[in-house]
């Protein structure tokens, strides 16, 4: 196993500018880099020992190529001292106020900051590396590129956009490489599902809308777009994003989870079909739900998971996002309720218990999984 927990606490790293022109940074809304300490402590009780973490570009490269890593020294010491694993994403969402994907020096100034981050790590860890270049590019150039819903605020450019995402994404593996020729890569984009509108009669091209989810990766890994630089070793864990509203009709009806909808896809499913794409190591990189369906979204995603295992998918872990509750992003003052803790108007941590409960469960039932598989040997 590459994680020392199989399940993996996320902490959202957010520090985009919202559709209202608001600069958004959940890292300080939610309080994690002030208390980082006390949410180590509570995931260690709680049986998690590794955390999906984010630097937040725009707080680290407020001048051009000049580097703060010092909020980011703070939670990789308490990592240090608490013996935590962290995943960094370099961008998560978000880029100083100086760039986009389409400015002519964003590969640049995003590969130099790849570089600095992994000489920063080697410095303060003598563990691997493990980073996320840039996280959802697929997800990424839609909100940005089509819907208007961050920088540069466009539409009809989705594609442009992730052309550019891709370039420095692989410009800033180069650089990481360079570095920490150990580091580990992980590309991390949502898993959906489109299927087809039998009322409509939109039935071909449904196919070409599922396989644009894997462009992304197909670049990196030098299956598309090969002049960029991509290359098969880049693409080394692959993570998949999955929340109850990734799979819809076209142009029809979303298929909302739970649903008992005939064409719902099961998540195992899912998961073997970018198996049998990629053959990489995988993990369930982003996964949670809200309210009072938290703890049975996740029972249901462990099932799922022990199922595509079964069906030799190489699956690392999951990792619930987030672990602490957080704010719409257009709507700071609206939380979601989501996290294994919920937060207070004075932002200490409240546990939502049954989700708690659930995830002990659900380690128990990974355990009891691994146990049997063991004994098939």
């Amino acid at each position: 196993m590459d994680f020392q927990s199989f399940f993996v606490g996320g902490f959202e790293c957010a520090d985009h500018i919202n559709r209202s022109g608001i600069r958004v940074n959940l890292l300080k809304e939610t309080d994690h880099d002030r208390q980082v300490f006390n949410d180590y402590q509570l995931l260690k009780i709680a049986g998690i020992t590794t955390v999906r973490e984010g630097i937040c570009w725009s707080e680290i490269e407020k001048t051009p190529y000049q580097y703060d890593f010092s909020e980011v020294k703070n939670r990789l010491l308490a990592a240090n001292e608490l013996g935590m694993q962290q995943l960094w994403d370099i961008c998560h969402f978000g880029y100083p106020a100086d760039m986009m994907p389409t400015h002519p020096l964003f590969a640049d100034r995003f590969s130099k900051l790849c570089a600095a981050f992994a000489q920063f790590y080697q410095a303060h860890s003598d563990k691997v590396l493990f980073v996320v270049p840039i996280n959802e590019i697929s997800f990424l150039s839609w909100h940005s590129g089509d819907v208007r819903g961050t920088v540069p605020f466009a539409v009809n450019s989705g594609f442009d956009v992730k052309y550019h995402l891709c370039k420095a994404a692989i410009k800033g593996i180069e650089a990481i490489k360079m570095v920490s020729p150990s580091a580990r890569i992980m590309t991390i984009e949502p898993l959906i599902k489109i299927h087809p509108n039998f009322e409509t009669g939109e039935i071909e091209q449904v196919d070409s809308f599922n396989e644009n989810q894997f462009q992304a990766a197909d670049i990196i890994s030098g299956r598309l777009l090969p002049e960029l630089g991509g290359q098969p070793d880049f693409l080394d864990i692959v993570g998949v994003n999955y929340y109850y509203n990734n799979q819809w009709i076209h142009n029809g009806i979303k298929l909302d989870w739970p649903t008992e909808h005939p064409q719902f896809t099961r998540f195992s499913e899912l998961l073997v079909e970018v198996k049998n794409r990629y053959n990489r190591p995988m993990f369930v990189s982003e996964t949670g739900h809200f309210g009072v369906l938290r703890d049975v979204w996740l029972k249901e995603i462990t099932s799922e998971c022990t199922v595509a295992m079964r069906a030799g998918v190489n699956l690392q872990g999951i990792c619930i996002y987030p672990v602490l509750d957080r704010p719409n992003w257009d709507d700071l003052t609206d939380y979601c309720q989501c996290g294994l803790w919920d937060l207070d108007e004075q932002k200490k941590r409240v546990p939502h218990q049954p989700y708690l409960d659930t995830l002990s469960e659900c380690a128990r039932d990974i355990e009891s999984f691994w146990g049997s598989v063991a004994g098939t040997h």
